[in-house]
């Protein structure tokens, strides 16, 4: 039975909010740890790390951080000392002097992935058809108007931002790979886990697991948790 005093902290993509880890979240709760799903604005990636590092802030003890797509650029940036271990789900994850955008760009994109652009406004939004074509195209019809209706707009304010030192270098990661992925492949997902040395869970999955394929991603952060509680 995991430790009453780890707590695992969510962190959601762009174009989501918490709720995306719903399916995630009562799993690990019946597992007897502690759950909370970190709001970011997405406004810039500084704003992005502020509101993590404040909602780690709020918590006791040590922490398991937990982060998707984009949002794993975010955990990488945090320099928490309660962060005990790392969970990326098909995620991305800058080096020192990289970008969001480096990386997601490194290799050429799913023939499915939708262009991106901002509107008049400076923001991002995904365009309606690419929550079934990219963004999550294993997930139910009710699914997919969840994910359209909480959908939020990212700034390119957080993906145009050099990282410095990442978490990963000194903290033991996890990496979930979608192999299936329309929006980050899955070779630019091999290429991160590789440098990073993370433990590795590769799966015929989507771009959103935490939706559709829930049961991959508890599994994932439940082995961070179980190293987590050897190691004390």
């Amino acid at each position: 039975m995991p430790s009453s005093d780890l707590s695992i902290v969510l962190v959601h993509g762009a174009w989501a909010d918490g709720s995306s880890w719903a399916k995630v979240i009562a799993p690990l709760a019946a597992h007897g740890l502690k759950v909370v799903a970190a709001p970011l604005p997405l406004t810039s990636f500084e704003d992005d790390v502020t509101a993590l590092d404040r909602a780690l802030e709020r918590i006791a003890g040590p922490v398991v951080l937990a982060g998707h797509a984009y949002a794993g650029a975010v955990i990488g940036a945090t320099r928490s000392e309660e962060v005990k271990a790392l969970v990326y789900v098909a995620a991305l994850a800058p080096d020192e002097g990289e970008t969001v955008a480096d990386v997601f760009y490194r290799a050429a994109p799913h023939s499915e992935a939708p262009k991106l652009a901002p509107d008049d406004h400076g923001l991002i939004y995904l365009p309606e058809a690419a929550f079934a074509a990219a963004f999550a195209q294993n997930a139910s019809p009710e699914e997919l108007a969840v994910l359209r209706a909480v959908q939020r707009p990212i700034s390119p304010a957080c993906i145009t931002v050099a990282m410095q030192r990442p978490l990963w270098k000194d903290r033991p990661a996890w990496f979930l790979i979608a192999g299936e992925d329309h929006m980050i492949v899955a070779e630019t997902q091999h290429f991160l886990a590789r440098r990073m040395k993370a433990r590795v869970y590769a799966h015929p999955v989507d771009h959103t697991p935490i939706v559709t394929a829930p049961g991959c991603v508890v599994e994932v952060i439940l082995d961070a948790v179980r190293a987590c509680e050897e190691r004390t």
